[in-house]
């Protein structure tokens, strides 16, 4: 009999009053007797910190490659009792600047040392930190400053100008500027002309000579408010009370408890998805407590991984991007290999996954491939990976399959936004059913479904299927100045997500789409949209596709960046010249890729109005700097259009004018 991840708490209820009806009630199987009670002791994430300082002073906290003649070399490390300094330090700081217990600091950089050291230091004296990251649009720095009322933003050397370029608009609130390492003169003087302060990171801690008491902390208080707009570039403030962030770090442990992943004091973190989402703000946090390593990249994702092999960590977070890439440099490894390594690579694969799903933890599935095919994966993270974990988007079935055989490690895939304070689903380590999957619902929460009838989705059907809803001690407390938003995520105490999900048989959740990016073809047939980018993108040829379409047209048309290799390889066989630029501008070319994306489609099982009847071959990824993806590389839908549009519109024209010929 199948094993079964969660347990009924409530019953469906059936439409009624312009409602939809909604499925049952479900909890965690290991919450079946109540949610998780979050401990008394801990009040505050600064509890968290102050802990580890006790426990494990000497220890390494935050690490930084040192760079010397523009190279960088190895990571120099800051211990527990050394970080605790300097906090301290930024903290009184920011008291004798007139900053008060709830009041509002800004930070505003790339994940290094300094970063963590604002955080905890606005932590140490009740204030709540406001992260700014200028990727939600142009405005958004502006828009954060003055939104959230920041009297203090801490800045990363390179970002000062952008943030002085809007000081003049949020001068009610601003006091200071604080640099994360040197203060250049003329910077200095600029500010001081639109009356704030400025201060190197080392002036600033000189200031905090006067010890405060550190106030009384409460779990309802504000711990940080993180703006995000999801794929729609509106800036909204997600207020995260200590509460929701203790319970997003307890989730992480009971998670990792339940297979024996938990994180320990002799652990690594690599830290480079950005500190401005919730995501690596929780395992951050988790690391902390358990008195563990945070070392960060250089801030330039051409040394990404270089930096992993130099820090040579034990845990790993990414999103579907970034795993997608390491599969494909796998795999192209792989195929250039002569055909007795492709076979011996095969058979190892074949052989470790059966014993995976005859129910092999991890380490005891194949160690002899492990150490005679695999090692060698292992080896380009750093060779000490042990935990990798996935969110932010769903991780197609096959990457997640071939990482969890090739990676030597336990891979956990998570669901989660902002407003739960990071995961409220996760898969469980070394349980290959779960593939595909992002588990059951964490032990803080209870998750159910809504019916979505218009489109065709029954939350009370054999296979249940509706908008994912939330209740539970992660939830965030509302919009920052916006009830408006507030009332409308919130129902009956639930929270709607948005997102759309399928309970599987086990228990587990299957995130299937978003509810946004459905939409109506002019013949009527829905289009989940995620759905069939997530197939194609189970072509090896591309590396990514955005699919477009409208209630004012009969099919679907896409943007597509092909694998450079997939295409030059495609050139050598049809005695074509040219550069990639050139190739991908050649009409049998782009027709060769949308014949191959449309042929997995039909493998996959999407229907006939779902297929690709034109493409557009975009040589350069869709990239945050050009605004088209959000940075956990979720595409950014407005945005790609209105970018793309002249070609979308010829793609139409041309595919009619195709249909008539």
């Amino acid at each position: 009999m199948e094993e079964m991840y969660t347990v009924k708490v409530g019953e469906a209820t059936p439409a009624a009053g312009g409602k939809p009806s909604a499925g049952p009630v479900y909890r965690s199987i290991y919450a079946r007797d109540g949610l998780m009670q979050l401990p008394e002791d801990i009040l505050s994430p600064w509890d968290f910190f102050s802990g580890a300082v006790k426990q494990y002073p000497k220890n390494k906290m935050l690490g930084q490659r040192k760079v010397s003649d523009g190279k960088a070399g190895d990571y120099a490390w800051l211990t527990y009792e050394q970080v605790n300094q300097k906090v301290l330090k930024i903290g009184s700081a920011i008291r004798s600047l007139g900053v008060k217990p709830g009041g509002h600091c800004g930070i505003y950089g790339s994940n290094c040392p300094e970063w963590i050291m604002a955080m905890q230091a606005c932590n140490s004296q009740g204030v709540c930190y406001v992260p700014l990251y200028d990727t939600l649009g142009a405005n958004a720095v502006e828009f954060i400053m003055d939104h959230a009322e920041i009297s203090i933003a801490f800045v990363q050397e390179s970002k000062i100008k952008s943030v002085l370029s809007v000081v003049q608009k949020c001068r009610a609130h601003i006091k200071a500027i604080v640099s994360f390492g040197d203060m250049a003169s003329e910077l200095k003087r600029d500010a001081e002309q639109l009356g704030v302060s400025c201060f190197s990171w080392e002036e600033f801690s000189s200031m905090g000579k006067q010890n405060y008491e550190l106030p009384k902390k409460q779990k309802d208080d504000i711990c940080t408010i993180m703006y995000t707009s999801g794929t729609t570039g509106d800036p909204k403030g997600v207020i995260i009370t200590n509460r929701a962030l203790i319970a997003g770090v307890m989730t992480t442990e009971h998670l990792l408890k339940v297979t024996d992943k938990v994180v320990a004091e002799d652990d690594s973190y690599f830290s480079y998805l950005p500190l401005a989402h919730i995501f690596d703000q929780v395992i951050g946090n988790y690391c902390i407590s358990k008195g563990a390593s945070i070392g960060f990249w250089q801030g330039d994702i051409r040394y990404l991984m270089e930096d992993v092999q130099v820090m040579k960590p034990t845990v790993f977070c990414g999103v579907p991007r970034v795993y997608d890439r390491i599969y494909t440099g796998i795999n192209q490894k792989i195929q250039s290999g002569g055909m007795i390594a492709k076979s011996l690579f095969q058979y190892a694969y074949n052989y470790k996954l059966g014993n995976l799903r005859k129910g092999l933890k991890q380490h005891e599935a194949s160690p002899f491939f492990d150490k005679i095919v695999f090692s060698k994966i292992k080896e380009g993270l750093g060779g000490r990976i042990r935990l990798l974990l996935s969110g932010a988007a769903p991780l197609p079935r096959h990457i997640e399959e071939f990482i969890r055989v090739t990676s030597c490690s336990v891979l956990v895939q998570g669901y989660g936004l902002t407003e739960s304070c990071s995961g409220c689903f996760t898969s469980i380590a070394n349980v290959v059913s779960m593939i595909g999957t992002v588990g059951p619902p964490v032990t803080t929460i209870e998750a159910r479904l809504e019916s979505i009838p218009e489109m065709g989705y029954d939350a009370l059907s054999n296979a249940p299927r509706g908008e994912i809803c939330l209740r539970g001690d992660t939830l965030f407390s509302g919009y920052y100045k916006r009830p408006d938003l507030t009332e409308e995520v919130f129902s009956d105490g639930w929270f709607h997500t948005g997102d759309i999900g399928e309970w599987q048989p086990d228990g587990t959740m299957k995130i299937i789409d978003r509810k946004k990016n459905i939409f109506k073809l002019s013949q009527g047939e829905y289009v989940a949209v995620e759905v069939l980018e997530s197939a194609y993108m189970q072509s090896p040829l591309v590396t990514s596709v955005w699919v477009y379409g409208n209630s004012f047209e009969s099919f679907l048309v896409a943007v597509v960046v092909p694998e450079k290799q997939a295409i030059e390889d495609w050139a050598a066989q049809n005695n074509k010249t040219g550069d990639f630029a050139e190739l991908c501008n050649d009409l049998k070319a782009r027709m060769y890729i949308q014949d191959e994306l449309n042929k997995t489609g039909k493998k996959l099982g999407l229907r006939g109005f779902e297929m690709l009847k034109a493409i557009h071959l975009e040589t350069m990824p869709f990239s945050i700097e050009k605004d088209l993806v959000t940075p956990t590389f979720k595409l950014k839908r407005p945005q790609l259009l209105k970018y793309y549009k002249d070609r979308i519109d010829q793609l139409y024209k041309d595919a009619k004018m195709g249909t008539k010929q």
